[in-house]
């Protein structure tokens, strides 16, 4: 324990002004290990003067004074340059190193002693963090442990009254945590059986690595130095490992940003290459990068012979442009082929292939419109021409759903088009014969009471279900052959 009282107060004063720092031995102490008037040499060998300075049961060449001070004479003189402060005989006592839970040291409920919490009355735990009597129940505490997996203690260790107590059987406190989270066993090198070999620390399982080693648990060292290392690893723009990964040993570990494969992975000597970009030339209707004319490289699609454009979607024997080529296929439509088609030499392969439903010089034409999701078309009332239907006399609406004669009261044909809230037709539209005719002026809204928004659904191209679906309440309800979030990846029978 530190000296009290006035004692204190000197002893601290003096090691402000005197530059040879703390002495863990009251002022009182007499240097009689010392000999002669001037007391410069000591009495005691080496040996003894190091082991009075060692820890008991530390071997010869351990630590003298923790690490945490100077030896003189056998008598450790503490540091007092490093922030809290170090006291006791042998500078074992650190008044700011104690056990902390969730943030706060002695978690709160106790005071920090010589390194080690004195709980207040009604708590115990290394860091104070556990009450003697629990007012819980046991629903109410698990849950309380439970990580953001909703695994109790992250299985290495048990709940206490809300409060994960973690497995440290052997009692190295190695595994660690708010909820047990932390195991540092993970970083000990099973040769050495040293943690991170002894070439780095370990947070929470995971080894830093001092500088020159590398690897999970610092194993490997490292023959180039850090400054060659980094210039190995360095992009052209000057960024390490174009920020796309880590520099181990002059040599870029480049980040898996996308472990399901579907998009390409992060490559190159200095991860320069992001096969991510290769989106920019998907081909929908070949279900292939460039067209399946070519091989996507860092983004940009390298294509084969005879062939070329963005997308590799262009023929080297026609003797059109490419931009006259994309002009005669989009003809007076916002997109070649109106989207629903593939655009080659100016002309138009129509989508599906063989699909007599979509037709037209630039595709313009999609009698697939006048389906409703049963297929029946322009509802049995009516004929479609050009993806419009014609209605029959006496029946109208887009899919000529709709009578126009109604044999319904003005009052059973409200009550069926009021939704659950009450309101009819949401308040976006009419009642008519028991149906909700959605407001024209906002042609996204539709469902069976105008509560479905048809900007929810997915686009591609610019288009709400790329065109090859239909857009029912949020969610594309795609036509035979097409796949994808937004209908636009072809899968159907290979072009004829």
């Amino acid at each position: 324990m530190r000296p009290a009282g006035l004692g204190s107060i000197l002893l601290l004063m003096s090691a402000l002004l005197l530059p040879g720092g703390l002495s863990a031995v009251p002022r009182s102490f007499s240097p009689s290990l010392r000999s002669g008037p001037g007391a410069a040499a000591c009495r005691l060998s080496r040996a003894e003067s190091e082991r009075r300075c060692r820890a008991p049961g530390q071997p010869p060449g351990g630590a003298l004074c923790h690490g945490r001070g100077r030896c003189d004479c056998g008598v450790c003189i503490c540091h007092v340059s490093e922030p809290g402060v170090y006291f006791g005989p042998l500078c074992e006592c650190h008044e700011w190193v104690c056990e902390a839970y969730d943030g706060s040291t002695c978690a709160g409920h106790g005071k920090c002693d010589c390194g080690r919490c004195k709980c207040d009355e009604g708590w115990f735990g290394d860091a104070c963090q556990y009450p003697t009597n629990c007012e819980l129940t046991k629903k109410k505490s698990n849950q309380m442990c439970k990580n953001s997996q909703d695994i109790i203690c992250s299985n290495a260790g048990t709940c206490h009254c809300g409060r994960c107590k973690c497995d440290n059987s052997d009692g190295n406190g190695l595994v660690y945590g708010k909820f047990c989270e932390c195991d540092d066993r993970e970083c000990i090198d099973d040769e050495t059986e040293e943690i991170c070999g002894g070439h780095g620390k370990c947070y929470c399982g995971n080894c830093y690595c001092q500088a020159g080693w590398h690897g999970d648990k610092c194993e490997f060292q490292c023959d180039i130095t850090p400054w060659e290392s980094k210039r190995r690893c360095t992009s052209p723009d000057g960024k390490v490992c174009s920020n796309r990964g880590i520099c181990v040993c002059g040599e870029c570990s480049c980040h898996d940003v996308d472990p399901t494969g579907d998009w390409g992975d992060i490559h190159g000597d200095t991860c320069e290459c992001d096969e991510r970009d290769c989106r920019a030339v998907y081909d929908r209707y070949s279900d292939d990068f460039c067209s399946g004319h070519g091989q996507c490289n860092c983004g940009r699609c390298d294509c084969k012979v005879g062939w070329f454009g963005k997308k590799c979607e262009h023929p080297r024997s026609c003797p059109l442009t490419t931009e006259e080529s994309i002009r005669r296929c989009q003809g007076g439509a916002t997109l070649p082929c109106s989207g629903r088609g593939k655009c080659e030499c100016g002309k138009c392969t129509c989508y599906p292939p063989g699909d007599s439903r979509v037709y037209g010089k630039t595709c313009e034409c999609d009698d697939r419109r006048c389906e409703d999701l049963d297929g029946v078309v322009c509802g049995g009332h009516g004929t479609c021409s050009c993806g419009r239907c014609v209605c029959e006399k006496g029946w109208f609406g887009t899919l000529c759903q709709h009578p126009r004669k109604c044999n319904l009261t003005e009052e059973q044909s409200n009550s069926l088009c009021e939704s659950a809230d009450g309101i009819l037709c949401s308040g976006k539209g009419s009642c008519h014969c028991g149906k909700c005719l959605c407001s024209a002026e906002e042609w996204y809204i539709s469902g069976e009471f105008c509560d479905c928004d048809d900007r929810d659904c997915d686009k591609h191209d610019g288009l709400i279900c790329t065109g090859n679906g239909i857009c029912s309440c949020g969610n594309c309800e795609c036509w035979d052959g097409w796949n994808g979030n937004a209908c636009e990846i072809w899968l159907g029978t290979e072009y004829p």
